[in-house]
C-alpha cells in the first residue's frame, strides 16, 4: 500500500469517528490504533477521553491536537531513557533525543504548528469562538470535523513520509524559542 494511501485511510478513518460520537481526541487515536501496528492496545483509547473540547471542555489545547500528538507518540515516542554510567552523559543523550537534529521535538512541535498555520490558533475555545453560545449546533460539528480530519492527515504524514526529513526540521512556534539548536550549547 502506498504512502498516500495510507495517510488517506487514517485520514478518513479519523473524520468517520466523529461521526459516532466519538470526542476530537478519540477520533483521530483510534484510527491509529486501528491502522498502525502501534504496539498500544484499543483500551489505550481510553486515555485521550478526556483531551475533548481543549481538556474536558475547559478550552486549552485543541483535542484533535493532543490526539495527534498521542497517535504519533504511540509510534515515535520514547519507551526509555538512554543508560550510561557517567550521569552527565546519559543526561546530555536524553536532551539530545528531545532537542537535536534529529530530535523528537522537532517531531512533535510540527503537528501544533500545522494546525495554527491552518486554522489560527491550537486553543479549542479560539478555534470555535464563534459557537460559544452554540456549541452543539451543526455548524461548529462540521467545523471540528475538518479540523480532525486535517490533524489526522498531519499526524499520518509525520509517521509514514521520510523520518529524516520529520525528525530534522526547523523549529516552529516554541516556548523556548529554538531553532536549530546544539545541546552543547545548551548546557
Amino acid at each position: 500500500m502506498e504512502t498516500e494511501e495510507k495517510i488517506a485511510i487514517i485520514r478518513d478513518r479519523a473524520r468517520k469517528n466523529f461521526s459516532k460520537g466519538f470526542n476530537c481526541a478519540e477520533c483521530i487515536l483510534e484510527a491509529f490504533l486501528e491502522h498502525v501496528d502501534t504496539g498500544l492496545p484499543k483500551e489505550s483509547l481510553k486515555m485521550v477521553t478526556g483531551f475533548g473540547g481543549g481538556v474536558g471542555l475547559y478550552g486549552d489545547t485543541c483535542g484533535a491536537v493532543t490526539g495527534a500528538v498521542m497517535a504519533v507518540g504511540s509510534i515515535h515516542g520514547r519507551t526509555n531513557l538512554p543508560e550510561d554510567d557517567d550521569r552527565k552523559a546519559a543526561a546530555k543523550q536524553a536532551a539530545n533525543q528531545l532537542y537535536g537534529k534529529p530530535g523528537l521535538y522537532r517531531l512533535f512541535n510540527q503537528i501544533p504548528n500545522m494546525v495554527k498555520d491552518k486554522y489560527g490558533n491550537t486553543l479549542c475555545r479560539e478555534i470555535c469562538s464563534q459557537w460559544t453560545d452554540n456549541w452543539l449546533c451543526r455548524e461548529h460539528a462540521l467545523h471540528c470535523r475538518e479540523i480532525i480530519t486535517d490533524t489526522a492527515e498531519f499526524a499520518a504524514k509525520l509517521i509514514y513520509e521520510d523520518k529524516d526529513k520529520s525528525f530534522s526540521m526547523p523549529f516552529g512556534d516554541n516556548v523556548e524559542n529554538l531553532k536549530d539548536v546544539n545541546c552543547d550549547s545548551k548546557g
